[in-house]
């Protein structure tokens, strides 16, 4: 490329030289715009969530019969997810940091031959990791008719168990009869209750699972919605005082409650449960099919 070169012309009208050089048109110089900005944007603050854990299964019997009814009739994650969504939904309401819940870091299902039905325990050097113990042996028991019935007791027992691994115990001072009562109010809020559940007067309060189920979900009806979060809430840093628990919370003793819920009991002494299909069983409807758990669940998922 040639350089650029230099001419001279003369005008001849006024002898005056004009000198022009080819030169390039320098580029514009940037224009730099404030990134400040005259409005701040506001940022919503993340909505709280519950917490999560690690969730585990472990069959230690896979010939069982009891392992082929638990796989055809449930789908292990979903359905262990579905129970712990159940509990602490109904035992909590979430905050940013949670700390009023119990800080299970993991949940193994172990699924074996033994006795009973379930139980729920901590791990010997961790309290936080907790495994429930189902029996193979009471899952053939499970009547196969009506076809909801497997199911609907199998996730009844997870949800029930699953409680135990969340709920707060005043440092294991709370009645036994409490702590599995709130575990069966749990699953019958759920609706999951088992057609063989009946509401009885009994001479105490504590006797437990639904007996102690059905009271509590008495108390939550007649003082209102959270009661019995309430009831678990107070366990958490305290250690349990029956001469003071029920009356900082409701303003009575629990024999009064106990004797009040009593009286609205049927004369009979007793609830009679119903078949599957036919109706209601203390209150919580029995279904036909499993259609009706299976959408509850999916609700609890969405």
């Amino acid at each position: 490329m040639s350089p650029a070169v230099e001419s001279t012309t003369t005008n001849p009208a006024t002898s005056t030289a004009t000198t022009r050089t080819d030169e390039p048109t320098p580029s514009p110089l940037p224009v730099h715009y404030s990134s400040k900005s005259t409005s701040a944007i506001p940022r919503p603050h993340p909505k709280p969530g519950y917490p999560t854990c690690k969730l585990r299964f472990e069959c230690r019997d896979l010939s069982h019969d009891g392992a082929d009814i638990f796989f055809s009739n449930n789908e292990i994650a979903r359905d262990l997810l579905a129970a712990v969504t159940i509990v602490l939904s109904t035992l909590y309401k979430p905050s940013q940091s949670n700390s009023h819940i119990p800080p299970t870091r993991s949940v193994t299902l172990i699924l074996r031959a033994m006795g009973g039905v379930a139980y729920t325990t901590g791990r010997e050097l961790d309290d936080d990791h907790k495994e429930i113990h189902f029996s193979l042996d009471y899952i053939t028991k499970i009547p196969s008719e009506p076809r909801s019935r497997q199911r609907h007791e199998i996730q009844g027992v997870l949800v029930h168990e699953m409680v135990h691994c969340w709920q707060w115990n005043g440092h294991g001072t709370a009645p036994g009869g409490l702590i599995e009562g709130m575990a069966d109010f749990v699953r019958l809020r759920a609706g999951l209750s088992p057609p063989h559940w009946k509401q009885e007067k009994k001479e105490h309060w504590d006797g437990g699972y639904q007996h102690t189920g059905y009271f509590l979900d008495w108390i939550e009806n007649i003082y209102g919605e959270g009661s019995v979060r309430r009831i678990n809430e107070a366990l958490m840093n305290k250690r349990y005082d029956e001469e003071v628990f029920w009356t900082r919370l409701f303003g009575k003793q629990v024999k009064q409650l106990w004797d009040e819920y009593c009286k609205t009991l049927p004369e009979n002494n007793a609830q009679q449960p119903t078949k599957d299909g036919e109706g209601h069983d203390g209150g919580v409807l029995v279904e036909k099919d499993g259609q009706k758990t299976k959408d509850r669940l999916e609700k609890v998922l969405e």
